[in-house]
């Protein structure tokens, strides 16, 4: 939690009366990642601005624009907010992506036909893309989904790649199964980032890497390896194929992931007499698809 700043630390730097706010430290439900800020450590002395950073000048106004949209681009509004309050440069730094928040929100608005406006999704790309321009890496990805419904694959790609590269989880998730679908090429490059959502903890991505480990796509086949992530997966929630989840558990349990058994068995329970045999039965005949590499 942020303490009372000392003395010696210059007041301008901190909220005055007039921005309608006192300092507050952050939220207790809120804590900043220390990957997030161990990421951007080489920018401290390189970033565009070159303007170096020492921790004894105590004056965060120095603080470059890139460094602050690198830890900031994939918060989402409560977060965003809390980081504003951290200071008064914070504050006015962050002002973008707290604009980028509000055209994330009509645009959601638009596609969904939410909050009394009609469907129309050439407003709802356009609010997407006006928060994507102001460094939100959220909406960037959803502008992504966007163009990738109306078959403008490209440019879905080129914004998963510019949200995946600023560290956002659903991001490399959607630029790995982008080019898993549309550019079988790269599918070493799909299961790399692939492997970075999973590590974040993305469920849909541990799901979509173990069977690229499962069937040999874009990395060597490695059954046990597999078998950890679809165990991950399926702890964190991705079973909405039941069925087809439960044959992954049961070859999970087959290749030596002895976790997975439990998983497995929670999921049977919930399955009739005949889904149980029929999933013994394709996990008994299934067999490894051919590599691609």
């Amino acid at each position: 939690m942020l303490t009372t700043p000392p003395k010696k630390m210059k007041q301008s730097t901190w909220p005055g009366r007039s921005d309608g706010s006192r300092f507050k430290s952050l939220p207790v439900k809120h804590q900043f990642h220390q990957s997030e800020f161990k990421s951007t450590s080489k920018f401290w002395s390189t970033s565009s601005s070159s303007r170096q950073i020492r921790s004894s000048d105590g004056d965060f106004s120095k603080l470059p624009f890139d460094v602050l949209t690198k830890i900031a681009a994939s918060f989402t509004l409560p977060d965003l907010q809390a980081a504003s309050l951290a200071c008064k440069s914070w504050s006015e730094g962050l002002r973008p992506l707290r604009e980028a928040m509000l055209f994330l929100k009509w645009g959601k608005r638009f596609k969904h036909g939410r909050g009394g406006v009609r469907p129309n999704l050439n407003k709802a790309l356009e609010s997407f893309l006006k928060g994507a321009a102001r460094g939100s890496t959220l909406a960037m990805v959803d502008a992504g989904l966007l163009y990738w419904e109306i078959g403008d694959k490209d440019k879905a790609i080129a914004l998963y790649e510019k949200a995946a590269k600023l560290g956002d989880r659903s991001g490399q998730c959607n630029l790995g199964l982008a080019y898993l679908q549309a550019e079988p090429s790269k599918r070493k490059e799909a299961a790399k980032w692939l492997f970075q959502a999973s590590k974040s903890g993305h469920v849909r991505a541990q799901y979509q890497f173990a069977l690229c480990l499962h069937q040999g796509s874009g990395v060597n086949c490695n059954l046990q390896e597999a078998a950890r992530w679809y165990l991950k997966a399926a702890e964190g929630g991705y079973e909405g194929e039941q069925l087809k989840a439960v044959v992954y558990l049961e070859l999970a349990t087959r290749a030596g992931e002895t976790a997975a058994a439990h998983v497995k068995n929670v999921i049977l329970q919930q399955l009739s007499a005949t889904s149980r045999d029929r999933v013994m039965n394709l996990a008994d005949n299934w067999r490894a698809l051919p590599s691609s590499r």
